[in-house]
This record gives C-alpha cells, structure tokens and sequence, in this order.
C-alpha cells in the first residue's frame, strides 16, 4: 500500500511494520489485555443484543427473584448467571450496560476536557506574557485539589443550582461536567510546555513573518506537532474518568439509583456485602476494576502510543513537502521525534 504522491509505503503499512507493532505481538501481557478490553468494549457498546435481560424495563422485574445467588451455587438458576440484586436484577446484563453508561461518561467526559485543555494550553503557551500568568496559576490552584473532591464539588454546586425535580434528568450532564472540569488541567499544561518550545522553531517564525494569524498558527502548525503527548494522556485519562465516574456513583452523587453503572451497582451491593449477598458487589467490582484500570489502561497505553506516533509521523511528513517554508528543519525534527518515540516505546514493554 502505497502514498499517492510520495510511491512510499501508506502511514498505516509503516505503522504495521513498525516495531511497535512487533513488540506488541511478541508481548503476551499485552496481547492479553488488549482481547480483555475489545472483549468488554464489545459486551458494553453491544449490550442490548447480548444481556439477557434489559434491567431499565422495571415492569420485568419479579422480587421473588431477589438476592438468587450465582447459578452453579445452591438456590441459584442458570437464566440468572451471576445472580440477581435485591430488585430482582439479573446482574450480568446490569453489569453489561452499566460498563456501557461509564464508557460513554468516561469518553464524553474526556473528550470535553481535551477540547478545553489543549485549547487553553495552546493560548497560554503562544501568548505568554499576563494570559500565559493568570492561567496557569488557575490550574496550579485546580492542581491543589484532589480530582475527586473538586468533581464533587462541582457536581454539588450545580445539583443546589439545578431545581430538585431536575436533579435525574441531568445527572448525566452534571457527571460529564463534573469530571472534565476536575482533568483539563493536565492537557492545557501538557501543551502549554510544548507550545513554548515549538513556538520557537523556524516554521513558527517563518509564518509570522508570511502574515499568518495567531488562531492559524496555533491551531495549523503548533497543534499537529503536540498532539502526540495529548492522545496518550487522553487514553490513559479514559480509564480515570471511568473510575472518577465509579466512585461518585457509589458515593450517591452519580446517576441515578435506576440506573445500572459500575459505580451504582457496587455502592447497591455494599450494603448487604456481610449478610451473604456477596456477589452483588464483587462481579461489578471485578468488572471495574479489571476493565478500566487493567484493560483500558494497560492496553490504550499501548495503542495510544502508536496512534500518536502514527499522527507525529503523518504530519511531521505533511510539512516536509513545504521544505522552502521550513528550510532543512523538518529533517531534524523528524529524527528527534523518532528518537524520542522509539525511547518510549522501549519502555513500554
């Protein structure tokens, strides 16, 4: 597969052939992890055709049910495979769309904070000065607190804003809210160190003095160039966010008790964790747990990083073809950024 214009092999071709893709195949603690996460990511995003039960649909619920232990313990029965909760909830399909509703808060939650994060990052790196002061004193005090505590805190501040009867209706909003304000900070500090040192280059200056504006600037030339420490940040931010997302949930300021997610399912089992009912803490809590620290974490580390050196590299190319604009420099950034991705890569694995 090759480049149109170049007759070089695609970006995809090099990226298979690359040694990040070698070690991934020669390691089985990564292969591993990564069959566990696609695994669980299918289960969530294919939740309706795979749970056996949809535990929104109330009017199914049967209290007789309630509290039936594991199938292949006594009292159990195997249409109930990991058991029922104390409304009669069949556990594996609540777990199942309960890993759904904490991947689409973790990634929407993600998503918002990368938007505001490398947007304020990029102003505070290229404008300097009072702008670059007041900023990033901003995320030092947001530094100061826990994440956790400042979701909370975000969170109680809208719920006393919010009428009561509104509390449900937006307790998606206000978690997503929540938890992308509590982690943009580490992506605008990210870029803003990058924006500092790339805003010195050739090109950079080579624009201001073609009459390129700033928003051009920062956005065209600057932004492909620090996007690499962006992406594997966001990935590994994803399973934060899931576990933020959790951990409210069971602390009761998450979604509502009706909703199935990892967080509300183990905060409902906890309370009857030493009257015997075990299993209706421990399954969800193995499923967040090895889901999104293990498996998110362990294996978008991986991916991210060879998507991240996928886009260096893709528009590290791109600017080679203006070699009049940038003079002999892209060559040299090429090799640094080879470098420094190959020494990254040899400690991932």
């Amino acid at each position: 597969m090759l480049s149109k214009n170049s007759g070089r092999p695609s970006a995809f071709r090099r990226f298979l052939e690359s040694d990040l893709m070698w070690k991934f195949l020669h390691s089985p603690a990564a292969i591993i992890s990564f069959v566990i996460c696609a695994g669980l990511l299918l289960s969530a995003f294919f939740a309706s055709w795979i749970a056996p039960y949809d535990p929104f649909d109330l009017t199914a619920f049967d209290l007789s049910d309630a509290f039936l232990p594991p199938a292949w313990m006594e009292g159990g029965k195997w249409q109930f495979l990991l058991g029922t909760d104390d409304q009669g909830r069949d556990l594996l399909s609540a777990i199942l769309y309960g890993l759904r509703v904490s991947l689409e808060i973790g990634l929407s939650s993600v998503f918002i904070s990368v938007a505001l994060g490398v947007s304020l990052g990029l102003i505070s790196g290229y404008a300097g000065g009072i702008t670059d002061a007041v900023i990033m004193r901003f995320c030092d005090v947001m530094l100061s607190f826990p994440a956790i505590l400042l979701a909370l805190l975000i969170d109680g501040i809208i719920r006393v804003i919010l009428p009561e009867n509104m509390h449900d209706q937006a307790a998606y909003g206000v978690l997503i809210f929540a938890i992308s304000l509590s982690g943009w900070v580490r992506y605008a500090r990210t870029v803003r160190g990058a924006t500092l040192s790339e805003k010195k280059r050739d090109y950079v200056q080579a624009a201001k003095l073609f009459g390129v504006s700033p928003t051009r600037i920062m956005f065209t030339h600057i932004l492909p160039n620090v996007l690499g420490p962006v992406l594997v940040l966001a990935t590994v931010q994803v399973a934060l966010a899931i576990i933020t997302e959790a951990t409210l949930s069971f602390l009761g300021v998450g979604v509502p008790p009706t909703t199935p997610s990892l967080g509300t399912l183990i905060r409902i089992g906890n309370e009857f964790l030493f009257s015997g009912e075990w299993w209706i803490t421990i399954f969800p809590g193995l499923s967040s747990s090895s889901a999104m620290d293990t498996s998110l974490g362990c294996t978008s580390i991986c991916w991210g990083t060879g998507c991240a050196t996928l886009l260096t590299r893709n528009f590290s190319n791109s600017y080679e073809s203006s070699a009049a604009f940038r003079g002999s420099e892209p060559q040299s950034r090429n090799s640094d950024k080879k470098g420094n991705s190959d020494c990254f890569r040899r400690c991932l694995f």
